[in-house]
């Protein structure tokens, strides 16, 4: 985990020198939306395999595709290869997620769940304190290449170190109910029809109308498949925990990932400062993550409320900082603000989502989670990427970036109003 943050937050830092080298402004948004929408897919497969074989498997799987990734996207010499390494980034991401939630619902009683969970927000200190900065330095003085070639010895080391745990946990998992069907083929026509949707919103034709309809087409139908049934509709339980942590991960991905790109191209921010942000939000994170991991007692959704409520403070705080006659340095406080929200609800909502899952369900379940995750993500990061495409640029994206922060402070508020303790 805390190899994949520092990919993500390296990323983040680095990614307007890549897309600028590699020629690409008119992609700015599709290295996040390729990672999301494979990411996607690989969540369904790994949840799939966790249930039946238990989840060793699919964290080798995964650490070998992700390593795939990091040399592919290390070595790109263009924008589409750089997609591609993405994509199977992506993969290799998607499936070390699902495995690690399965391996702490096997290794941890309920009751320990929240703390086992914040152990894993805080395996994002280390990168925050030094993955922004030093992606930021290796862009400025280097090449961003090495945020991606870097982590490859250290990501083999690690599946390495985590060999003599893994070998311990069942190899698999005796299914006593039925199982759903048709998952992958769902998963992979939500991936398609996303990526249709933000194709054709970000290059308006009659031709890509067309395409958009037919990802419309695709996703919705998927939706229903691949997310517990009164997921949409917002049921008490298991289906409202599910659209919860998308509608949360979805609005903070969303700004996030114009972070840097506002910073950069609004103030002048060099590659190293417009990173900064994401050092102290990934921290506030962190430590926010350790009040529910402490008060195990204390209704989850307590804190999912909590959370959406302080995402959207910190959305509103952005508007002070994309226009030009705004203050960068604001960032630094709204992003606290709005990533202390995403400590006290996604492990609350993690926790919820094992709670509400049997044995036999507990993969196909996390993948429900990541689903949402992603492909919440996915849509609001190309909603982003729609904005800048229509009314801005990545030189000048002021009005496009207002415009997102106001959305995703809507949509946190929404979510303050779906997730109400005592409502089950």
């Amino acid at each position: 985990m805390t190899l994949v943050a520092f990919e993500n937050l390296g990323v983040n830092t680095a990614m307007p020198r890549m897309v600028a080298d590699l020629r690409g402004g008119e992609l700015y948004s599709w290295p996040f939306t390729v990672f999301l929408v494979t990411s996607l897919i690989a969540n369904v497969l790994a949840g799939r395999l966790c249930d039946r074989r238990g989840p060793a498997f699919g964290l080798y799987t995964g650490v070998i595709l992700f390593m795939a990734g990091l040399l592919v996207a290390g070595l790109a010499q263009s924008m589409w290869m750089l997609l591609i390494g993405r994509a199977l980034q992506g993969l290799g991401g998607g499936t070390i997620s699902i495995a690690i939630y399965v391996m702490i619902a096997y290794v941890y009683p309920e009751r320990a769940q929240p703390a086992a969970f914040g152990i894993l927000s805080a395996a994002w200190v280390l990168p925050s304190l030094v993955g922004p900065a030093a992606a930021g330095l290796l862009t400025e003085h280097a090449s961003w290449r090495w945020v991606f070639l870097g982590l490859v010895p250290l990501a083999l080391l690690g599946a390495l170190l985590l060999l003599p745990a893994v070998r311990t946990l069942p190899a698999r998992v005796e299914q006593t109910g039925p199982v759903r069907g048709g998952l992958v083929p769902a998963a992979i026509a939500a991936a398609l029809g996303i990526a249709a949707l933000t194709w054709a919103a970000e290059h308006p034709s009659l031709a890509t109308i067309l395409l958009g309809l037919a990802g419309l087409a695709m996703l919705l139908p998927s939706l229903f498949r691949l997310l517990p049934k009164g997921t949409l509709a917002a049921r008490p339980g298991l289906p409202v925990t599910i659209l919860a942590r998308g509608l949360l991960a979805g609005a903070y991905t969303a700004i996030e990932v114009y972070v840097t790109l506002t910073l950069t191209a609004v103030h002048g921010y060099s590659p190293v400062l417009a990173g900064l942000p994401l050092t102290v939000g990934a921290l506030a994170w962190s430590a926010a993550a350790v009040l529910p991991a402490r008060n195990p007692d204390v209704d989850r959704l307590v804190f999912v409320r909590w959370g959406f409520t302080l995402l959207a403070a910190g959305a509103l705080g952005m508007l002070l900082v994309t226009p030009t006659w705004g203050w960068g340095w604001i960032s630094f406080a709204a992003w606290i603000v709005a990533s202390a929200g995403m400590g006290l609800g996604y492990s609350s909502l993690s926790v919820l989502t094992m709670r509400y899952s049997s044995l036999q369900e507990q993969g196909a379940n996390a993948a429900a989670l990541q689903v949402s995750e992603r492909v919440f993500s996915a849509v609001l990061v190309g909603l982003g990427g729609v904005l800048l495409a229509l009314l801005a640029s990545p030189q000048r994206p002021s009005v496009a970036m207002a415009i997102l922060d106001v959305a995703m402070a809507v949509i946190a508020v929404i979510g303050v109003v779906l997730v109400r303790p005592g409502r089950r």
